[in-house]
């Protein structure tokens, strides 16, 4: 019983580090949502970009692209990038699902990286919406 302990550790481990080597972001590039809430809440988002690669734009002032493992929308999001300049600050978020099986945020930050985005972030929703936005009464557009 012991072994298998160790080797259910050890694939754990080594999907982890498979996942993180996948992930287009770094751990410095993740926005805590109690700050992202703060700053709407504090009229503090005038330089921000919020955007929706998700299902819906769920958070107050976030602009709705649509779920970015379709194609079209990862189309629509680039063309509503172009006239954004590069040093802006972006935060991007989903949040259907656990960061690691969502199918949208990848590509999405994948394309801001692509295009040179300098500050873009992406939420950090480790387990979706509801739970890491809603459940704490974070501003949502109505």
């Amino acid at each position: 019983m012991k072994y298998l302990f160790i080797i259910a550790c050890f694939v754990c481990s080594i999907f982890s580090q498979a996942q993180q080597k996948q992930d287009p972001w770094k751990d410095s590039q993740l926005m805590d949502p109690a700050l992202l809430a703060s700053r709407i809440v504090k009229n503090k988002t005038k330089d921000l970009v919020i955007i929706s690669v998700g299902p819906e734009a769920i958070i107050k002032g976030s602009i709705d692209i649509g779920p970015t493992h379709e194609p079209e929308n990862l189309e629509k999001l680039r063309n509503y990038l172009k006239n954004i300049p590069k040093d802006r600050e972006i935060v991007i978020y989903c949040g259907c699902c656990p960061f690691v099986k969502c199918p949208n945020i990848r590509p999405a930050f994948g394309l801001l990286m692509e295009m040179g985005f300098k500050n873009a972030q992406l939420l950090n929703l480790p387990k979706n919406i509801k739970t890491d936005w809603l459940d704490k009464d974070y501003p949502t557009n109505d």
